[in-house]
């Protein structure tokens, strides 16, 4: 059996505040490590049910970039649900929240561009 490893490395301010994230991959291509602005990690644990989530965000990560992160992160959980279930209707529910999510997302920042 093939084990793969993918390490997170997260360094913090005095406070706690994420102020850089680095992460590594066994099967990355990747000479060096590489730079995240943000993370979201999730496991399931099937006997409690629940699922485990780590969310982190440096502080230089910008509103704009949070609501593409989000718009992509939904859009691509849509298409692992769809390789899952092959629920076309619920895929395409899930996707086209994204779509109103980031619309939305998008009219906020217009009125507060003019305020």
């Amino acid at each position: 059996m093939k084990k793969s490893s993918i390490n997170i490395d997260v360094h913090m301010d005095a406070d706690r505040v994420p102020e850089q994230i680095t992460w590594s991959a066994t099967d990355s291509t990747a000479d060096s490590l590489l730079k995240a602005k943000a993370l979201m990690l999730s496991f399931w644990d099937g006997a409690e049910k629940t699922a485990l989530r780590i969310d982190l965000w440096t502080k230089d990560m910008m509103v704009d970039e949070m609501a593409d992160f989000f718009y992509q992160t939904f859009m691509t959980m849509a298409e692992t649900y769809h390789r899952a279930t092959h629920d076309h209707e619920l895929v395409n529910d899930i996707k086209e929240f994204a779509k109103d999510f980031y619309n939305k997302f998008r009219e906020h920042q217009l009125k507060e561009n003019k305020a």
